[in-house]
């Protein structure tokens, strides 16, 4: 599938409970609006592009399959993120966790930048996924979810199924061992 960028809008709540009665516009519409997202969490997880596309397909599978069971105390972004990061990690463990694979979503340039600054964009690139691929796999996750998926600490803290302090402390050690990486990269972290 070619997951379109889609920014998510009111009305989850709804959607996932006439979902859970067998509406199937509604199940579209909540990959519509959320399938992006979660791929793009999930790739930076499980690092290959086939396996991000099965773990989204998944995600949504489940969402589709047990829709009666989501509770409206959680948003429903942080409940798919929640499914999605559990199978992530349930992928890694199946497989093995391996080394990162160059990220095929990056979006192409425009044509008046030049060659230098395009290598220079693409090497950063690479070390800043070098260096997430390298952290423990929560702190990884944590940043991704917080500083690359914009959820808040709340969301994020739901996802990872920590405390708010728990997630802080996930957070700070990332970002420590995170600018440590990139440094040894010679890239400074942003």
């Amino acid at each position: 599938m070619d997951w379109e960028r889609s920014e998510p809008s009111a009305g989850d709540t709804q959607l996932v409970l006439a979902v859970a009665g067998g509406d199937q516009g509604a199940y579209q519409e909540l990959v519509r609006r959320h399938a992006p997202r979660i791929h793009h969490f999930v790739r930076k997880i499980v690092r290959d592009p086939a396996d991000a596309e099965d773990v989204t397909q998944e995600t949504f599978l489940r969402l589709w399959l047990r829709a009666a069971e989501y509770q409206p105390t959680a948003r429903v972004t942080t409940w798919l993120f929640r499914i999605a990061h559990n199978l992530a990690i349930d992928r890694l463990r199946a497989r093995g966790r391996v080394e990162a694979l160059p990220d095929a979503d990056a979006e192409p340039a425009p044509a008046s930048v030049s060659q230098t600054v395009l290598v220079h964009r693409k090497q950063r690139a690479e070390a800043l996924e070098a260096a997430l691929a390298g952290l423990p796999e929560r702190q990884s996750a944590a940043l991704t979810l917080v500083h690359l998926q914009g959820l808040s600490g709340a969301e994020a803290s739901e996802v990872l199924g920590v405390s708010p302090e728990a997630l802080e402390s996930l957070l700070a050690r990332g970002r420590r061992a995170l600018r440590a990486r990139l440094a040894a990269f010679g890239e400074k972290a942003e």
